[in-house]
């Protein structure tokens, strides 16, 4: 029996606590534009109506509304990437790709315009003895992951191994915890494909007390989930996994991960 898993033996391992927050609906202005990567376009928010908005955890989800396709209302999950209640912001990131109504939104979008939001409906927050943690995902999981990289207390070990386009994709996070980014560059064609990440993953060192957190395309969520279990024997109460979209299917997704075979 390792030190590890003796120490979850005694039950005191990490707590995931769900929160529930009152569902608003807020339609909010847009303030500015950035095109932060060639494939990241950052939209900053405010207004009034973003008075006593409320996300506790940095993988929250809030509902955008935008037109569809087809210009009939559609609306999609996205990540409060940050929010500042002194200045009146809130940041979405949006991943910039063809065929995607919120992204061709984004691409289009102009201060001015106006966005209806709603939520975050509720939050779940990790806490409990965790020394260090490791973040895995992709650009669609970079606003929780550099939210939740920036929002640690200073000084806390995090390790980040984010998949994305090519170099120029990659983002600096403003942190003062002890940060090691790795980062996987794939086209977004092979964006379920699990090889990349593992390759990387399986030289890391994982400590012990290591809560992992992962976010990706729904296969190779399982994928990474199995390689830590079955493979790193890290406990499934260590281990937050999110298929954050599905290919092949719109607006669709995994919020846990099961252990399924």
């Amino acid at each position: 029996m390792t030190m590890f898993q003796s120490f979850l033996n005694r039950g005191d391992g990490p707590e995931i606590r769900r929160v529930r927050h009152e569902l608003v609906r807020r339609c909010l202005e847009v303030l500015a534009v950035e095109r932060l990567t060639p494939h990241m376009i950052r939209v900053t928010l405010g207004g009034p109506e973003l008075a006593g908005f409320t996300s506790s955890s940095p993988d929250d989800h809030i509902k955008i509304f935008v037109p569809g396709l087809d210009g009939a209302p559609t609306r999609r999950d996205y990540t409060p990437r940050r929010y500042d209640p002194q200045n009146g912001t809130l940041l979405l990131d949006f991943v910039n790709h063809h065929g995607g109504p919120a992204a061709a939104w984004a691409r289009a979008a102009k201060p001015g315009d106006r966005l209806e939001i709603g939520g975050p409906r509720g939050s779940q927050i990790i806490s409990g003895p965790i020394d260090h943690w490791l973040l895995i995902g992709d650009e669609t999981a970079l606003p929780a992951i550099g939210r939740r990289v920036e929002e640690l207390p200073a000084q806390t070990p995090v390790t980040t191994l984010v998949a994305v386009p090519g170099p120029e994709d990659e983002q600096v996070f403003a942190t003062s915890t002890h940060h090691v980014a790795h980062w996987v560059h794939r086209s977004m064609d092979q964006a379920d494909e699990a090889t990349a990440i593992l390759a990387v993953l399986k030289t890391l060192e994982i400590p012990d007390r290591t809560f992992v957190w992962v976010g990706a395309e729904a296969r190779v969520t399982k994928a990474v989930r199995q390689h830590l279990l079955d493979e790193r024997r890290i406990p499934a109460q260590w281990i937050k996994a999110s298929g954050y979209w599905v290919k092949g299917q719109a607006d669709a997704s995994v919020k846990h991960v099961g252990d399924e075979r």
